[in-house]
């Protein structure tokens, strides 16, 4: 496949380098600070109508996860029915202002009908469980139109016994009956870096478990058995910028403060991540 007919760079941050890529490049830097973490609806509405023919190519590589919530735009474009996929450390199933923020994305993709059903995969944070849970869309997980799959291996017993709950030992398991269960449906699907080890991906945010082997298995799977119409990757650091103090405040009091590498090494690492899952989206 011809990625450059089919896919772009949506550069917010310069979170990714250009050269090592080969992918077109849409040059969106003066809109990041405006969008990261959380925007109001009239700024994303005005974004989008800006950038809505490049939201609509089939795979998009873009930048942190604070912009995560652009999948939700971008899932205005796919044709449905369809089901969402996601890799992610964080459930992003927040019911709670703002509307628009990378914490609650989850929930304007459910909001549009095409999309019948979005499963999140590898959650290791405390959103999924008691007493955060309150704050998700536990509705639409009743409802089976969302599920979640934390991980539970430093969780108790009883916590193993959550709906979705996933250990080491048996994901593969959990994740092949879920791809039986998906039946004919298409797919979009999101890759969050977070979701992986912090060796392996270099974030804003709290590292996963996964491992880049983890999902190269997982994505194979999912080819074999459905048909991949779109996806995304986001979730490569960079350093944050914002242009509002609410913004601003909001985002530095959720983000966690992390050590971490160089800049040559992070991207190093970002970009090994890259070149190994790319190709599988496409």
């Amino acid at each position: 496949m011809n990625q450059s007919s089919v896919a772009r760079h949506l550069n917010l941050d310069d979170a990714w380098p250009n050269e090592p890529l080969g992918l077109p490049v849409v040059d969106a830097r003066s809109w990041g600070p405006q969008l990261r973490f959380s925007a109001p609806p009239r700024l994303v509405a005005k974004f989008y109508r800006e950038y809505e023919a490049h939201l609509a190519a089939p795979f998009l590589l873009y930048g942190s996860g604070d912009f995560h919530y652009l999948t939700a735009l971008r899932l205005r474009r796919v044709a449905g029915p369809v089901a969402v996929v996601s890799f992610d450390n964080h459930p992003d199933w927040d019911r709670r202002p703002p509307k628009w923020g990378c914490g609650g994305w989850v929930n304007r993709a459910l909001e549009l009908s095409h999309v019948r059903h979005v499963a999140v995969w590898g959650c290791g944070n405390f959103e999924c469980w008691w007493p955060f849970q309150i704050f998700g869309n536990r509705r639409a997980e009743r409802l089976g139109t969302l599920e979640v799959h934390p991980w539970a291996d430093d969780r108790s017993v009883k916590d193993r016994k959550r709906r979705g709950a996933i250990l080491r030992d048996n994901w593969r398991e959990h994740y092949e009956r879920f791809l039986k269960d998906l039946g004919e449906y298409n797919v979009y699907v999101t890759i969050d870096l977070d979701c992986l080890r912090p060796e392996e991906a270099v974030t804003n945010w709290e590292s996963g478990r996964f491992t880049i082997i983890d999902l190269v298995w997982a994505l194979g799977k999912l080819r074999e058995s459905s048909r991949i119409i779109g996806g995304d990757i986001c979730g490569a650091f960079s350093e944050p910028n914002y242009v509002r103090w609410k913004q601003r405040f909001a985002a530095e009091f959720d983000h966690p403060k992390l050590a971490r590498p160089s800049a040559d090494e992070i991207r190093r690492i970002n970009v090994a991540a890259f070149e190994k899952l790319w190709p599988l989206l496409l």
